[in-house]
């Protein structure tokens, strides 16, 4: 005879599965996931716009280039 599971746990009272924080614990370790690739992804261009930042004078440049 198979016994199956229960939906609902007789110890804690919660239905078996996942829970909403389980979920959203997911979709916030994927979104986290899915910046630090973007980040990196762009990384090489960001060092580049900082160096032609840098080499126009940075905050010292005040007005000159618009």
């Amino acid at each position: 005879m198979k016994v199956e599971r229960a939906q609902w746990s007789a110890v804690t009272g919660r239905r078996a599965g996942f829970s909403g924080q389980r979920v959203l614990m997911a979709e916030a370790a994927l979104v986290g996931g899915l910046v630090l690739a973007a980040l990196l992804w762009e990384l090489p261009s960001l060092r580049r716009e900082a160096r032609i930042w840098r080499m126009s004078g940075g905050f010292r440049a005040g007005r000159r280039y618009p």
